[in-house]
């Protein structure tokens, strides 16, 4: 994948990209707003895969930046910034960033993250990518969620779901047991920031117990977010208590 790093200190984009080639990515390197939107133009070379975006830039904000790039392109981009109040990330979301990683990051997080705005961007209305599909039925005890054809089923039994109750289930069925944050579900399946989505995740959530007519499948974990906590299962952490770490895509 080639990817675009847009860091005006040459010391932190070297050490990056070293780490980033040796996974396999081929790496351009902008220093200011205007690298990054000339390199962004579709008559230059093979399009990027993603754009990683510092918002501290010589010339101009990574805001704005991020702002003229959702102009001439539909590469996903990822903020990389010191920037760590709510504020910043809902503004950067707004913008049309796809994900927003505070420094100092761990960097298997931040390739992580790198993956999982590029699995979601490549596939395109109705289809699927190429992880998706080696996994396209997912079982879980009667339930049965099938991602390519996005049919649910208990007990043999079709259950119809809206769109996003749909998402909200396959998203949680990729890891049973695993604590999925509040704010990460609804990234990933609203799209947004939290702030003001939370109630829509709790109706959601209240009416995937009801027409999955097993209430204990979604687990709360109180202060932190869901998972998917399959009857039978191996014992799970009580709400409050240290729940496992969750995914950073």
């Amino acid at each position: 994948m080639r990817l675009l790093l847009v860091e005006d200190d040459d010391h932190v984009a070297a050490a990056l990209s070293a780490v980033l080639a040796r996974h396999g990515f081929d790496v351009t390197h902008a220093r200011n707003g205007e690298e990054a939107l000339t390199a962004l133009l579709p008559d230059h070379a093979a399009p990027f895969g993603v754009v990683l975006l510092d918002l501290g830039l010589p010339d101009q904000d990574g805001f704005e930046v991020c702002g003229r790039i959702r102009k001439i392109s539909t590469t996903p981009v990822i903020m990389v910034t010191a920037r760590a109040d709510v504020r910043s990330r809902i503004h950067g979301l707004n913008l049309g960033a796809d994900d927003y990683v505070v420094k100092p990051y761990d960097t298997g997080e931040l390739l992580a993250r790198i993956h999982a705005v590029s699995r979601r961007t490549t596939a395109g209305p109705g289809e699927t990518t190429e992880d998706e599909t080696t996994e396209e039925t997912l079982r879980l005890g009667a339930v049965t969620v099938e991602t390519a054809t996005r049919r649910v089923c208990v007990e043999g039994t079709a259950v119809p779901l809206t769109r996003k109750e749909f998402d909200l289930l396959a998203l949680l069925a990729q890891r049973p047991g695993v604590v999925f944050r509040r704010e990460q579900i609804i990234s990933e399946v609203w799209r947004t920031s939290w702030e003001g989505t939370g109630r829509t995740l709790e109706v959601h959530v209240a009416s995937l117990r009801a027409k999955l007519r097993m209430p204990a499948l979604i687990e709360t974990v109180r202060g932190v977010g869901y998972r998917l906590a399959l009857p039978g299962g191996p014992a799970s952490v009580a709400p409050g208590g240290p729940p496992p770490a969750a995914p950073a895509s």
